[in-house]
């Protein structure tokens, strides 16, 4: 028998419903936050900045599977909006580093914000007492997923 064969049915039916519903959470929850009108390449690097902290054009390039010059481009409209600024890198001068602005962070807590409140009431108004504690325990299980 091969290994699809030997695979336990139950776990390949949850995996892929998992990966369905995760997928149709991160779009609900992507719909609560206000991006303004940054693209979701500029999104994605914002998200590497307040992750990773600072980093420079190749580095975000070479993390987001981009030329340089277009990782320019991006980081170019999110300085202009003010989100981004530059400094020289402390290690080597010759590099420059780009490091989110306040506004940024401030602009990432209000969304963050924005995604938990959806996910509080939408919690608190669609389970009973006993299924949020099921889903409790679900999210127990799913931190455990991605262990290493």
């Amino acid at each position: 028998m091969n290994m699809i064969g030997k695979r336990n049915e139950g776990a390949s039916t949850v995996a892929g419903e998992l990966r369905v519903l995760i997928g149709k959470l991160g779009r609900r929850l992507r719909e609560e936050t206000n991006p303004g009108n940054l693209s979701w390449s500029q999104i994605s690097v914002i998200g590497w900045l307040d992750r990773d902290g600072p980093a420079t054009v190749t580095a975000l390039a070479r993390a987001e599977g981009v030329q340089p010059q277009s990782m320019g481009a991006t980081v170019s409209a999110l300085e202009a909006a003010g989100l981004v600024s530059r400094a020289a890198d402390p290690n080597d001068g010759r590099q420059t580093v780009l490091s989110l602005t306040d506004s940024a962070r401030a602009m990432i807590k209000a969304n963050r914000a924005a995604r938990e409140d959806w996910l509080f009431r939408a919690i608190q108004t669609r389970f009973a007492p006993r299924e949020q504690q099921q889903l409790a325990a679900g999210v127990a299980l799913l931190k455990r997923l991605l262990d290493r």
